[in-house]
Parts: structure tokens; C-alpha cells; sequence
């Protein structure tokens, strides 16, 4: 079979490129033929025979020239439509498989797909896997980043809310054709040829089912996870100044609930904690006195932080989908203690392999961190079962995608 895996970015940048890179070479491993599409940037690590991909489009930085287009270019990409026809034509794909799409590629791709194999009279598969609401909502998140809250006014197509909430960067133009870009979208009916949505979790299938159009594609399964090799290894710890410590990886930002975790610290003198990452609130998490900042850490060091932990948090306040930092601690049979929001539920389950609090209650979060804290018995009666967890492993999850791609 031949996958072309459709991503904005095709070099390391979050959860969708760690999903497309490794489903993509188990996809390889098994057999089958694949190649992806997306923008060209210097960190690119995957591709296509005839190299072809659309302009680096970058809206936090970048040429302030090139960026006058962007409005037009993040509605329709006639680039983005002309660079996949070039690789829809070599590698004639059996299934074109879209992730993260929209603004940077727009959903040109569709189109130029569905005008593809009815003029080559192909039977091409369109899929799409739903890493976040970039479907539903025009910020993606479901967030209004000006007010911190949740919010699903645009579920139902009514996107102007997107503008009055300034929903995108907080800014009123960016708004204004984010909006555009959705109804043009919504006007043309381009999402009605997506054949299947893979949805990484039952709660954005319920978010993605609530619109008629897509209520019968959704499918939901679980990220699939890596076993992680000699789980019975000590791993020294690193230079930091505590023997126990709590652990939060990942960005530190609002919509990941760190605001709320550091007003938990100040309040927990006697407990320390451990920060790996960066974010707009560093300095706030380096003024704590029980707390130490590590940056960013990725590979053997991350390894050795999470396996050393007591248990590690996730306090998001964003409709969370299925994260994989929090399936990283379980497989490592390390607690997790989650906001409970979004799909972390459907990975924690409380009071029986790790805890859960009410998201945004900086005031529960300091109890049952205290708690957890205060409990070895717990803590060693969570990590025994996780022991029992079994998720699906890469290869596992790329035969259940094969099963999906030839019965569409």
C-alpha cells in the first residue's frame, strides 16, 4: 500500500510530528510505501521523491514582507495545491493521510486531492487523525488565550465568536481571517470528503460528532506508546539538589495549568519539585525556593527524570486530547496526578493507578499533591498497577490503521 502523510511540520515540533515520524516508519517497516508532504525547513528529517513542498510560513517571526500574504495564503494555498499535485502524480498514493493542516497548508490539499483521483479515477482514501479541533474551532484549542477559559461557541459553525474573543494570539486581524478561513471552508463542504476521522481519544470524538458531517467517519483509539526498554535499570539522577522530587515536563503556559501547579508550590514549603521545559512562565518557577528550573530535556536525561520521580503532573486547563507525556510516566509505571479535563481521564484512572483533580483548583491540586506526597504505600500500590496497563505498542496501532485504510 502507499501512505502519503499530509503535516504542516515534517521536522520535530510536538506530539503530531512524534505520530506522523513513527507511524510513518512502521508503516515503512511493515512493508508498505511512504512519503509526506508539508512545508520545507532546515530541520526536515522526511519527504518525497520529487522534493516537493510549500514555503516555511512563519507567524511568530520571519520575512515581515513575505508575511503580507499570509491572510490570503493561510485561507487557500494555490503553492500548496500545486507542490501535493506534484507528488499525487509520482507516488499515486492509495491513501492520503492528513494531520495537522490547516492555515499553513490549508485545506487546498483536499481539494487538490479529490480533483487528483477523479481525473486520474483512482479509489485514493482521504484520512484524517484529529490532533487537536482544528475541524471545529479556529484557534484549534477550544481556548480563548485573552481569558484563559474553555470555550465551544464555534462547535456549530458560528465562528464570528472567534472575533469578538480574538481567540487567535489575542489579536482582532488574525481573528478575523481565522474566522474567514473556516467559513470559506465550511461554505465550499471540503471536510465531507475526509472518509475517516481517527480521533485520539472519546472525548474529541464527542466534540467532532456533535457536527452532522462528521458524526459517522469518527473512529477513536488511543496514541500508541513505546515500551521503554530495562524498566528494571537505576538510573542515577541528575545534578539537581533533591532525592525526592515531584516532576512537570512540558511547556510552561497557562492552557498547560503551570500558573495553577506554581500557586500549589508556594503553598508546599516541604515538598520539591522538579520543571523540565520552557515557557512564558520560567522566571516565576525559578523564584521558587523549593522548585529547580532543568530547561528543556529530551532523551536519557528526560528518561532519567521521570523514572526517578515520585509521580509526575499534568494540570492542564485546555481540553487535553491524548497526551503522550502522561503515557511516558505510566509506561515507566511512574503515577500521574492530572487535571481532570479533556482525555486525561481516559488515562488516569483516580484513586486506582494515579489521581485526579479538578482543573484550575490550585487549592485541590496542593491537597492531593500533599497527599501523594505523604504516602509511599500509595504511591508503590498506583505504580503496581500500572503494571497492568497494556496500550497499544507502534506496530500494533499501524496494523489497526492498515485495517482502517483498506476497509473504508
Amino acid at each position: 500500500m502507499k501512505i502519503l502523510i499530509v503535516n504542516k511540520f515534517l521536522h520535530p515540533n510536538g506530539g503530531s510530528e512524534t505520530y506522523i515520524f513513527k507511524l510513518g516508519k512502521a508503516l515503512q517497516d511493515m512493508g508498505h510505501e511512504v512519503q509526506f508532504f508539508g512545508m520545507e525547513h532546515d530541520g526536515r528529517i522526511v519527504g518525497n521523491n520529487v522534493s516537493a513542498y510549500t514555503s516555511d510560513m512563519d507567524f511568530r517571526g520571519g520575512n515581515p514582507l513575505k508575511k503580507i500574504t499570509y491572510p490570503i495564503k493561510t485561507i487557500y494555498s494555490r503553492e500548496a495545491a500545486k507542490k501535493i499535485r506534484l507528488v499525487l502524480d509520482d507516488f499515486k498514493p492509495d491513501v492520503v493521510h492528513l494531520n495537522n493542516f490547516n492555515y499553513q497548508l490549508t485545506p487546498s490539499v483536499i481539494t487538490e486531492t479529490v480533483k487528483w483521483r477523479k481525473k486520474e479515477k483512482r479509489d485514493c482514501r482521504i484520512v484524517f487523525t484529529a490532533h487537536d479541533y482544528q475541524l471545529l474551532c479556529p484557534n484549534h484549542m477550544f481556548n480563548n488565550p485573552a481569558t484563559h477559559e474553555n470555550c465551544e461557541k464555534c462547535i456549530h459553525g458560528a465562528f464570528g465568536n472567534c472575533v469578538k474573543g480574538k481567540c487567535i494570539h489575542g489579536s482582532t486581524l488574525k481573528s478575523i481571517v481565522g474566522a474567514a478561513e473556516a467559513y470559506f471552508w465550511k461554505i465550499n463542504g471540503v471536510y465531507k470528503y475526509i472518509d475517516k476521522i481517527i480521533c485520539p481519544s472519546e472525548f474529541i470524538k464527542k466534540k467532532m460528532d456533535q457536527n452532522p458531517l462528521f458524526e459517522y467517519k469518527t473512529f477513536a483509539i488511543h496514541n500508541f506508546v513505546e515500551h521503554p526498554e530495562n524498566l528494571g535499570k537505576e538510573y542515577a539522577a541528575l545534578d539537581i539538589p533533591f532525592d525526592r522530587y515531584v516532576l512537570y515536563f512540558g511547556r510552561f503556559s497557562c492552557e498547560k495549568g503551570v500558573r495553577t501547579l506554581i500557586e500549589a508550590c508556594k503553598k508546599l514549603a516541604g515538598i520539591n519539585f522538579v520543571f523540565a521545559g520552557n515557557g512564558e512562565y520560567a522566571q516565576q518557577i525559578d523564584e521558587l525556593t523549593n522548585a529547580v528550573n532543568v530547561g528543556f530535556k529530551s532523551g536519557d536525561e528526560l528518561e532519567t527524570l521521570i523514572r526517578n520521580a515520585e509521580f509526575t503532573i499534568y494540570p492542564s486547563e485546555w481540553y487535553e486530547n491524548c497526551p503522550f507525556s502522561v503515557m511516558e510516566s505510566q509506561e515507566r509505571f511512574v503515577p500521574v496526578l492530572g487535571a481532570d479535563i479533556g482525555g486525561i481521564p481516559e488515562l488516569v484512572e483516580d484513586k486506582v493507578n494515579g489521581r485526579l483533580f479538578k482543573s484550575g483548583d490550585a487549592k485541590e491540586l496542593e491537597e492531593v499533591i500533599l497527599e501523594m506526597w505523604n504516602s509511599r504505600e500509595t504511591l508503590d500500590g498506583y505504580r503496581e498497577k500500572l503494571k497492568e496497563l497494556n496500550r497499544l505498542d507502534v506496530s500494533e496501532y499501524t496494523s489497526k490503521m492498515l485495517s482502517i485504510y483498506a476497509n473504508i
